[in-house]
C-alpha cells in the first residue's frame, strides 16, 4: 500500500498581496543601497524558520544586510532588483567588503587587544 500525504497549501501561507508588498519593499531596500553605493552584489544566506539574510556589498565597499520571510521571497527581491548573486560569500566577494573600526572590535577587538564592547 502507498504512503499517500495530504499537502493542505492554504495552511501557513501568505495571501499573495503581502507577499508582494514584501517583496516591494526589499526590492526599494536593495535599490536604496544599490543607488547610495555605487552599485551592489548580493548574497542569499537560509536562516531557518527566520527565513532568509540578504548581504549587500556595495562597489564602495559598504555592506549591509535585511532579512526575508522566506527563502523564495528573498530570490525574487534579488531577482527583481538585478543585482548579481553569489552562491557563497567568499573570495572576490568577500574581499570586496572595506571593514573599519566599528567591524573590528565587534568581530575580533577583544581577541587582538582591542577596545571592549563593553
Amino acid at each position: 500500500m502507498a504512503d499517500i500525504q495530504q499537502v493542505d497549501e492554504g495552511a501557513g501561507a501568505e495571501p499573495d498581496a503581502k507577499v508582494e508588498r514584501r517583496t516591494a519593499k526589499l526590492v526599494k531596500q536593495i535599490s536604496s543601497f544599490v543607488e547610495a553605493h555605487g552599485g551592489a552584489e548580493g548574497q542569499i544566506a537560509y536562516l531557518g524558520q527566520k527565513g532568509a539574510r540578504i548581504v549587500l556589498v556595495g562597489e564602495d565597499g559598504e555592506w549591509g544586510d535585511l532579512v526575508a520571510p522566506t527563502y523564495a521571497l528573498a530570490e525574487e527581491a534579488v531577482k527583481q532588483s538585478g543585482i548579481t548573486v553569489h552562491e557563497d560569500f567568499d573570495g572576490d566577494f568577500a574581499n570586496k567588503v572595506r571593514t573599519g573600526p566599528y567591524e573590528w572590535t565587534r568581530m575580533a577587538g577583544i581577541q587582538v587587544g582591542g577596545p571592549s564592547n563593553g
